[in-house]
């Protein structure tokens, strides 16, 4: 037996022993989502259990040194894991702002000590982050933003003064990693990249009600907020660089990490409510339109997921994503949203479902899904700015 089969092999007895089968085809729900239509208790417990036995394994952030709570593993070995997890319908055990974007910012960019004091809490799911970037005025054009913060007279905290919007789980987040103006000389070289606790004194967070019925952005205003310059990440007035490393693998993360939560309209999910829909023949969906459609959706997901796998492997060496991401959060954002259109559609009238008597949990996440996933083409970067980006830094047009 080959070294991956042995893993596999060891892989699956371990999943299938110790992952409550009740999470078989459920979607993740984002905090705000739980919180406007709480599970039932014994979801929540199967939930914390396959939290736990994940983390033990590392498998939470499975790429990641072992020293930092990950599990080490090889991009193959990962490969494997994922392909177990979508073979028993699992979504991820721990997704957010920790894991995909200021986790692996702080393997590039950050200090020792803050390698080893917030990498193993962001693994666990203990530190949740969320993310003060965008400003009333200041979001396409980020670097116009004006929260600033002053180092006080020990030259050991900054006191943080200003507003931050759309920031997505800020009511549910314990840190937030954030943008600040540290030079109002410079515009770009003159913003620094700092982690501030979210319990301290002077932060008061609104959520914003959306359409899809809960409140996943938040306006949050900072007042004299005490930060530690411990806090800041890489150089003093080089945050600029800090956020495009970040931005990177944001970008990155909805290319490739997108499909995850979507259990409910996964590609098998897919294949099966067309054949509800309109029939079976020979095994295969009986409409010809609708199958070539579920058929080209699984191609495109296909060719996107092995794109990001070589690109993946192609910046192996530097660890850091490039431009190639703005491609992969373009594709996937408009490719999620088709993927949602067909899912409603197959659904029929059981898609109009929303709360109450006479629903599933699996048509309502799909039609909530589908709502909330209108703005994924807005979130982290606008598909404009993302075709800006592919324009001049991966095609190299003039401006």
């Amino acid at each position: 037996m080959t070294e991956p089969s042995a893993f596999r092999s060891e892989l699956r007895a371990f999943l299938a022993a110790n992952v409550p089968e009740v999470l078989r085809g459920r979607p993740v729900l984002m905090p705000a989502e739980a919180a406007a239509n709480p599970e039932p208790a014994d979801i929540i417990a199967a939930r914390a259990k396959y939290l736990s036995v994940m983390t033990q394994r590392g498998y939470t952030v499975p790429r990641w040194p072992k020293e930092y709570g990950g599990a080490g593993l090889s991009a193959d070995e990962a490969r494997i894991l994922q392909d177990e997890l979508d073979a028993l319908r699992l979504a991820p055990a721990l997704l957010g702002m920790g894991v995909s974007m200021i986790g692996p910012t702080l393997l590039v960019h950050g200090s020792d000590a803050q390698k080893q004091r917030f990498l193993p809490q962001i693994a666990s799911g203990a530190y949740r982050f969320c993310q003060g970037f965008s400003e009333p005025g200041a979001g396409s054009d980020l670097a116009a933003l004006r929260t600033s913060a002053s180092l006080d007279a020990s030259g050991q905290r900054y006191v943080i003064n200003g507003s931050k919007i759309w920031t997505s789980g800020a009511q549910h987040a314990n840190w937030i990693f954030m943008l600040v103006r540290t030079d109002t000389s410079n515009k770009h070289n003159g913003i620094t990249f700092i982690l501030v606790e979210m319990s301290v004194p002077g932060i008061e967070v609104k959520p914003i009600r959306l359409l899809s019925g809960h409140s996943m952005f938040c306006e949050v205003f900072f007042h004299d907020v005490v930060a530690q310059a411990s806090d800041v990440v890489g150089n003093v007035n080089g945050g600029w660089t800090v956020a495009k490393t970040l931005l990177g693998f944001e970008r990155s993360g909805m290319g490739a990490g997108g499909v995850g939560r979507r259990a409910a309209n996964s590609s098998n999910e897919l294949v099966v409510l067309a054949k509800q829909a309109v029939g079976e023949h020979d095994g295969m969906i009986a409409d010809g339109g609708v199958r070539d459609t579920v058929a080209q959706l699984l191609l495109d997901e296909l060719a996107l997921t092995l794109t990001i796998e070589r690109a993946a492997a192609s910046r192996s060496a530097t660890g850091v994503a490039g431009p190639e991401m703005s491609l992969f959060k373009l594709y996937q954002s408009e490719l999620g949203q088709r993927r949602d259109e067909l899912a409603l559609s197959l659904r029929g009238s059981d898609a109009l479902a929303w709360e109450g008597a006479g629903t599933s949990p699996q048509n309502t996440a799909a039609t909530r899904m589908w709502l909330s996933g209108k703005a994924t083409t807005i979130w982290g970067g606008t598909s404009e700015i993302q075709r800006n980006i592919i324009a001049k830094r991966i095609l190299r047009l003039p401006s």
